[in-house]
């Protein structure tokens, strides 16, 4: 591949790589934004592999794309479950 067309390359992922952090950091919902920031793992990713650097590629494709948005997802769930107002205790004294 010659070199301007790896540096096409380069400068397109560092664009995406922009714009989906830019995103992720303005997104205010941590849903969307875990699902923001598995795109921005994904941009990564591909940024990694056109540098020539695989092993890194595919760590980052594993913890920054399913990893870290799959424990976001679970703690938004966790948090969301728990009853609003009062402690689970107190639920069960009253009946």
């Amino acid at each position: 591949m010659s070199t301007s067309a790896v540096d096409f390359l380069v400068a397109a992922g560092l664009v995406l790589v922009v714009a989906a952090a830019t995103c992720a950091a303005l997104t205010r919902d941590p849903v969307r934004q875990s699902v923001v920031l598995s795109v921005l793992g994904v941009c990564l990713g591909l940024l990694f592999l056109v540098l020539q650097a695989p092993d890194v590629a595919l760590s980052q494709l594993a913890v920054g794309s399913a990893v870290t948005p799959l424990l976001i997802l679970l703690t938004v769930r966790k948090v969301r479950r728990a009853p609003r107002g009062r402690p689970q205790e107190d639920e069960g004294r009253e009946r």
